[in-house]
């Protein structure tokens, strides 16, 4: 029997690799491979999705009430918040606006993984810009690959998966060298674990208004625990942000991940006692795989990552036979989440072998 005649795919996106998730762990392993927090969520989160919206109605397209709190929080226009699935959707939105053929995209490199393929769904150029020693954004570099082609510039910070922020004073440096009408994406999906004292903050510096090209990303994923709810959301000047609302798949944020979100919202200290707790135990797992010699990186976010180099396959099999999932990338490191107590002093153990 012969192979049925396709549709014709464009090129680009055939060759284009599904973004990969992190693996999946067993009943007796531990799943450090997807930056997920370890805790179970908080009870009055639990409540609220009991009270979420009947599954036989649609969600507010907007979400509503969700963009009055974080606007009320962050003392802006509920205009100037966007939610959506995620804040990787909502680069996907911003990208997908801004750039088509002939433009580019400029992002640091390694960063994201879903960052390669912004570009190409658009059918734009991505250009990557590689990281500094210290595994840091080079925003200079990145400053001077501006060409008038240039649509869109992400920046990463904490940066995923090597862990380094970008200090405010170089991302102030940064926006000057940047024309005002290229987009310019900052990236806090880990915002909430940053401890670094000079580490840029998008919001709470305001960058959005002296600077309408600069929109900021958060998520609920992360710090509050919602990753399997989908909900991120931007915040910067509204007509910004409306091009990302026409980019975006219509009701795609479902009642019960607004609400989610909202409750959560509502247990910031107990949250923030979480964040600290993960913290500690970020820091733990930094000193002594330092002690063993591993030269990793400032970690800022909820991971810490090894470069491994050409031996991060050897390496991450030795994890994985230990009840480790952890997230390879091949030919460059090991991204390693910050997760249940119980793991810290297995992952020492197998990193301490791996050492020789």
């Amino acid at each position: 029997m012969s192979d049925p005649i396709l549709p014709r795919i464009r090129p680009e996106i055939a060759a284009l690799p599904p973004y990969r998730q992190g693996k999946q762990a067993g009943a007796d392993a531990f799943k450090l491979s997807s930056n997920e927090n370890p805790f179970d969520p908080l009870p009055q989160v639990v409540a609220a999705l009991a009270e979420a919206t009947p599954m036989n109605r649609y969600p507010d397209a907007t979400a509503r009430a969700l963009r009055e709190r974080l606007g009320e929080r962050y003392g802006v226009e509920p205009d100037a918040v966007h939610i959506a699935s995620g804040s990787v959707a909502i680069l996907y939105q911003l990208v997908q606006a801004a750039a088509t053929v002939g433009d580019e995209v400029i992002y640091a490199w390694r960063s994201f993984e879903a960052y390669p393929g912004l570009p190409l769904v658009a059918g734009a150029t991505g250009v990557q810009v590689p990281l500094t020693d210290g595994a840091r954004h080079d925003l200079d570099a990145m400053a001077a690959a501006v060409t008038d082609r240039t649509r869109v510039i992400i920046v990463c910070t904490p940066n995923n998966p090597t862990g380094p922020i970008v200090t405010s004073a170089e991302f102030a440096a940064f926006v000057t060298k940047v024309p005002q009408d290229v987009l310019i994406v900052l990236d806090e999906a880990y915002a909430e674990f940053v401890t670094a004292p000079d580490a840029v903050d998008g919001l709470a510096e305001r960058i959005f208004e002296a600077h309408p090209n600069v929109v900021v990303l958060r998520t609920f994923s992360k710090a509050y625990g919602l990753a399997g709810l989908r909900v991120g959301y931007a915040i910067g000047h509204p007509r910004v942000l409306d091009a990302a609302r026409s980019t975006a798949v219509p009701l795609s944020v479902t009642g019960a991940a607004e609400r989610a979100a909202t409750a959560s919202l509502d247990a910031e200290d107990e949250l923030r006692a979480r964040v600290a707790v993960i913290v500690e135990r970020r820091a733990l797992l930094v000193d002594g795989l330092r002690a063993q010699g591993w030269d990793v990186p400032d970690a800022q976010g909820n991971f810490v990552w090894l470069p491994t180099g050409e031996a991060t396959a050897a390496v991450a099999t030795a994890f994985e036979d230990a009840g480790l999932i952890v997230r390879a990338f091949p030919g460059d490191g090991i991204r390693i989440s910050v997760g249940e107590p119980e793991s810290l002093p297995r992952v020492l153990e197998v990193a301490a072998a791996q050492r020789g």
